[in-house]
Parts: structure tokens; C-alpha cells; sequence
């Protein structure tokens, strides 16, 4: 079996299915008893290139912009193609221009066009940006979607702490460990991201809203049976302790700015994740004593999962080619 990946998140998944429908044999081993239980657990799923690029650099958005086609084609019916809709309150509205200035892709709406898009915003904004070609999932739907399909495939799967198979089995060994590999991998660093989940029955929404906010963006994301994500805090700090009170506030402060009927909403869920990341906040596929490693995937994990997974495979099948031809020399 040529190739084992280490952690099964988001990298480790996308790249375990990027090798097996290349027809290279997969083991996948993580320490946690379940797949996809670090930083992937508590990701928003969004698809959102051209709002990323208001903060992020322009790889993020080149690198992205096949991220929907990609997840679509592995889950068929996983993604909603239904855009991201941007959003300031009256007094912010300075806020906006400036997003729209460092973004592209959108359109500006009105407030009868946002009320169109979404009901119940209703006459709450008079202005808003709306990116149509943005996309979103559900992250965790998502991460075992893709888990049933390499299981079926033939991916063996190595879950607990104890369950590691012999490296000397394998020609390659991947680090998709994400936080795990703070502190083996130079430079990483860990930036901790705060969420939580709220349950509305009396809103529905058809899209991630993005809420902009003067420390980080906030955005609210629908998922099934009226539920809704809203995220996330970028901490530089490597806590990965329960949520604080000021974060908590701020997220459901925003909820209640987008629709009040949100002060009636349940807390379901908190979460804290620590999201890995180089200093210029993009990711890397690097060379290691075992084989190569994908890090750094910081807050675009599923937006740049599939173009990391593309460039390790890409590396992999070289490199298993060049033994297999020194084997038969």
C-alpha cells in the first residue's frame, strides 16, 4: 500500500480521495476515534472566493475558484449554489464601500433587492453586495460524505490513538495533521476560531450572510431543519479552551442586528477550533523525512482543500513513479 495520510480533516480527506480516483491505494490513520474532528469540525463550508479576497491574497481566490466544482463532483448534490449576500448596518455603510473596493465579482443590491433574495430581511438594510457565484456546504455532512465514498472505494482507516500502521509499509507518508503539526513543522503557528450554532424555526435565509463587523468578519450560514452557523473569531492565540463571553456576545449580537427574531433563538452548540498557519496565511504542500505534508490550511480549509490535494497527488504520482522505476532497474 504505497501511501499513508496522516489526519483525517479536511486535507487528509480531500487528498485520500484525490489519490484513489488517480488509482493510487490509500490508508488513512488519525489519533481521534472519528474523522474529521479538529479545526474541519467547526468550519463554516463556505465556497467564497471573491469575499475572501477582501483581507486574503489573490491565491486564495485563483486557487479557489474550482473549490465548488471539485466538492460537487466528489458528493454530487452536497453544495448550493445560492451566492453570498454582504451586509452592513445603515451607520456602517462606509464599511461596505470599502469591502466592495477590495472585492469583485458582486453586485449591488438595494433594499428591495435584498428583501427579493431574502425575505426575511425584509426592510432591515438599504444596501448590500451580492457575490452570485459563490457557493456553500455542510462541512460535517460533507466530511462523512466523502468518508462513505473511500470506505467503499477500498481506503483502509486506522482511527485511535493506538491504531497506527506499521510506516514502513508504505512508500509515502502525508502530515495532513493541521494543529497537530505546530511545533513539527517550522513556522506554523496556530490562530484559534470561535463559532456557534443557533436554532431559528422562525427564520429562513438561503444563503451565508457575511455581517461586517470592526474586528473580524461574521457570518451566519443556513444549514437543514433551521439551523444556523455563525462564525468565526480569528484569536491569535493557540487556547483552544472553551468559547469566551465577548466572542459569544458579538456572535449573537450580529444575529440579532440581521433578524431580532434571532434573540429567540437556541444556543445548540459552541466550538473552538485551532486553525494552522504560516505568516502569510496561505497553505503549503512541503517536503518532509516521510514524504510530503499539507499545512497552513488556516480559515480556507474546504475553499482550498482541493487545490492542495491536486498538488500533493500531482507530487505523489511522481514520486511513486520514480521508485517504481528504480524497483524495476
Amino acid at each position: 500500500m504505497p501511501v499513508l495520510i496522516k489526519g483525517a480533516g479536511v486535507a487528509g480527506l480531500a487528498l485520500a480521495f484525490e489519490l484513489t480516483r488517480r488509482g493510487i491505494s490509500v490508508a488513512v490513520h488519525d489519533v481521534k476515534p472519528q474523522i474529521g474532528q479538529g479545526a474541519s469540525h467547526y468550519a463554516g463550508g463556505m465556497f467564497a472566493p471573491y469575499c475572501e479576497r477582501e483581507a486574503a491574497e489573490e491565491l486564495v481566490l485563483t486557487l479557489g475558484l474550482t473549490a465548488a466544482d471539485w466538492w460537487e463532483d466528489a458528493l454530487p448534490g452536497s453544495v448550493t449554489r445560492a451566492g453570498t449576500l454582504v451586509l452592513a448596518p445603515t451607520r456602517d455603510l462606509q464599511d461596505l464601500n470599502r469591502f466592495a473596493s477590495r472585492t469583485r465579482g458582486h453586485r449591488w443590491l438595494d433594499a428591495d433587492e435584498i428583501s427579493a433574495l431574502e425575505p426575511d430581511l425584509a426592510g432591515r438594510f438599504r444596501k448590500g453586495l451580492f457575490f452570485a457565484d459563490e457557493a456553500h456546504l455542510d462541512p460535517r455532512q460533507a466530511l462523512a460524505g466523502l468518508h462513505r465514498a473511500l470506505v467503499e472505494q477500498g481506503v483502509a482507516f486506522h482511527l485511535g490513538p493506538d491504531t497506527e500502521p506499521d510506516r514502513h509499509s508504505f512508500d509515502q507518508v502525508i502530515d495532513c495533521t493541521g494543529s497537530a503539526a505546530i511545533g513539527r513543522i517550522d513556522t506554523l503557528r496556530g490562530v484559534r476560531g470561535e463559532m456557534i450554532y443557533l436554532h431559528s424555526p422562525d427564520i429562513r435565509l438561503h444563503r451565508p450572510i457575511r455581517l461586517l463587523h470592526p474586528r473580524h468578519p461574521i457570518y451566519i450560514v443556513p444549514r437543514d431543519n433551521n439551523i444556523f452557523m455563525v462564525g468565526a473569531t480569528m484569536i491569535e492565540a493557540e487556547d483552544g479552551g472553551p468559547i469566551s463571553a465577548r466572542s459569544l456576545m458579538e456572535f449573537l449580537n450580529a444575529a440579532y442586528t440581521l433578524n431580532s427574531a434571532f434573540g429567540e433563538a437556541r444556543v445548540i452548540e459552541t466550538g473552538v477550533g485551532i486553525r494552522p498557519a504560516f505568516a502569510d496565511n496561505l497553505p503549503r504542500v512541503l517536503d518532509n523525512s516521510d514524504g510530503l505534508a499539507i499545512a497552513g490550511m488556516h480559515r480556507h480549509g474546504f475553499l482550498l482543500a482541493p487545490a492542495m490535494a491536486r498538488q500533493a497527488a500531482d507530487r505523489i504520482q511522481i514520486a511513486l513513479a520514480g521508485a517504481q522505476r528504480k524497483r524495476a532497474s
